[in-house]
């Protein structure tokens, strides 16, 4: 099973990702990374009781514009967060879970900032701490989180960069 949680419908996308392995049942949900925390667990509760579990989180979304310095917090840090914190209600071990991984996506800028973009750059460096100071509860959680740190890629965040 693969789920996807996006602002953005792409039929075009779920059918190329269900036409590589036909076997896979590919699922889209709408999702903002901004909303509260509490409805991030309702979607949550609806998914887990759908397939009964989940094995791994990729935290992807991300903005990439210092013009809007709240909505790059909001997305970057903040939605990782509420996020991740989220699914721990469902994988903590030490509430009955089952454990699971955590793949967050940092950046290069958490470890080197740009000084054209600081608050991406900061936002970045707070996912890597974040991150950081999870994995070092995975004895106790169950729960194993690490960050995936690219460099400047040619996606649409960088267009107006």
């Amino acid at each position: 099973n693969l789920v996807i949680l996006d602002r953005i419908d792409n039929p075009v996308a779920i059918a190329e990702l269900k036409a590589i392995n036909p076997k896979v049942t590919v699922t889209f949900y709408p999702y903002d990374v901004t909303v509260p925390i509490a409805e991030t667990t309702k979607l949550l509760k609806t998914i887990f009781a759908q397939l009964k579990t989940v094995d791994i989180l990729i935290n992807g979304a991300g903005i990439l514009d210092d013009h809007q310095i709240e909505r790059t917090i909001a997305v970057n840090y903040t939605g990782l967060v509420n996020t991740t914190t989220a699914i721990l209600d469902f994988w903590d071990k030490r509430k009955g879970g089952p454990g699971g991984i955590i793949c967050n996506i940092g950046s290069v800028t958490g470890f080197n900032a740009i000084y054209q973009v600081p608050v991406y750059s900061g936002t970045k460096a707070a996912v890597v701490n974040f991150t950081s100071s999870l994995a070092k509860l995975a004895p106790i959680t169950g729960v194993t989180a690490y960050t995936v740190n690219p460099g400047i890629t040619r996606t649409t965040l960088v267009h107006k960069f």
